[in-house]
């Protein structure tokens, strides 16, 4: 295949859109397992490196800053050259990371390591659903974009519960291991499908930072770092919620877990619809949702049936990222590279948030549910937020 600019559906066959859209899903499969695997092992990596497990949250705290970091430092200086290099240079990235995590000696090299493999987690994600959303028709871009993050609810139904369970049976570094392997996959399935381009000379980082002087942009992002966050203040610490409140037995963990995934799924796909059909509503429902599910956990996790169903509604809140994703890139003009990678930018300063305050609520002594109180708030602060972004927009076709 030339190196030509991407072909848009009109000329290229659905067959080959589906093979590069599933390219770039299985390195979200990847990138999902390595990022969600560690929650699930975390008192087993605590244990190894000889941290208390709220200690141990660190880990997930240093891969979320890695995101926060590589995101728009790597997308401002990649946004002038071929995507699908830069999608090529940034999975063998994640596996060098990956691998280094597996081999780390000590708590201390882990947490660098993990920061290392963070780096290409945000750019990934925003350079693929450049290409996803390019080649998909303009009323169906919020769908071609939740078939590429289809790999990352999957990794949490299949992916995560797998290494997990490597984890629990032959070491956690063997999960690190096993996520390594499936980015080496992802290079050579995306060198065999993804369409090349010649990138685009006039890019420079100048344009790029652009994103940032549109106020639409951060309240995106304040969207998806503040309203977001609940997920994680709740999930980096679902393990010991599952075995020490809900009295579900360690060895059950990872089909937990694989609810937590199959309630991405349905988020994912329920909200990339949403969003096809409407953006900004779809964002304040999808808020909404995640904070009457992070309620209900505080106050029903004690009973084993209700913890199925709040782990299914926790991983259904997954459903406000397929919108923030299309509405970015409705609002950032041509720096579309850095707004898209800076959505997962945010995600991740979620990550960090929400696993930061959960894990001080723990320590002060409030309990493993209280993370959910932590998220609800989160969540009322996200919603906020998007409330404001309405009032924004309003304004501006006002004034048009």
């Amino acid at each position: 295949m030339s190196d030509d600019v991407l072909p848009s559906t009109a000329v290229m066959p659905r067959s080959r859109v589906s093979a590069a859209e599933i390219a770039l899903a299985v390195g979200g499969f990847g990138i999902g397992t390595g990022e969600f695997a560690i929650m699930g092992l975390l008192p087993q990596v605590a244990e190894d490196v000889v941290v208390s497990v709220p200690e141990a949250g660190a880990v997930i705290s240093a891969y979320a800053l890695g995101v926060v970091v590589g995101a728009p430092l790597i997308a401002v200086l990649g946004a002038r050259f071929a995507r699908f290099h830069v999608l090529l240079v940034l999975m063998a990235l994640f596996a060098l990371g990956n691998f280094a995590s597996a081999a780390a000696p000590d708590f201390h090299t882990l947490i660098a390591a993990r920061f290392l493999v963070g780096l290409p987690h945000g750019a990934y994600f925003g350079v693929a659903a450049l290409v996803a959303a390019g080649l998909a028709a303009p009323n169906q871009r919020a769908r071609a974009i939740g078939r590429v993050m289809m790999g990352l609810t999957i990794a949490t139904l299949f992916g995560t519960p797998l290494a997990a369970w490597f984890g629990q049976a032959l070491g956690w570094r063997t999960a690190f291991a096993l996520v390594g392997g499936i980015s080496l996959l992802t290079m050579v399935l995306s060198w065999l499908h993804v369409p090349r381009d010649r990138g685009d000379p006039q890019a420079t980082p100048l344009r790029e930072l652009g994103a940032l002087g549109r106020l639409q942009v951060w309240l995106l992002l304040g969207i998806c770092a503040v309203g977001c966050g609940g997920m994680f203040a709740v999930f980096s610490y679902i393990t010991p919620a599952l075995t020490e409140v809900a009295g579900v037995s360690l060895a059950n963990v990872p089909i937990m877990l694989s609810v937590f995934g199959a309630g991405m799924i349905l988020g994912n796909i329920v909200g990339s619809r949403l969003a096809d059909w409407s953006l900004l509503p779809a964002i304040g429902i999808a808020i909404a949702f995640n904070i009457f599910a992070y309620i209900l956990f505080y106050f029903t996790m004690t009973n084993q049936w209700m913890a199925i169903v709040n782990v299914l509604f926790i991983g259904g809140g997954f459903a406000v990222v397929p919108g923030v994703q299309t509405r970015l890139l409705d609002v950032a003009g041509k720096a579309q590279t850095l707004a898209a990678a800076l959505s997962h930018s945010a995600f991740n300063l979620a990550n960090a948030l929400g696993a930061w305050l959960g894990g001080v609520s723990i320590a002060a002594g409030y309990g493993w549910t209280s993370t959910g109180l932590v998220g609800a708030v989160l969540g009322l602060a996200g919603f906020a937020i998007s409330f404001v972004s309405v009032l924004v927009d309003r304004r501006g076709r006002q004034a048009a």
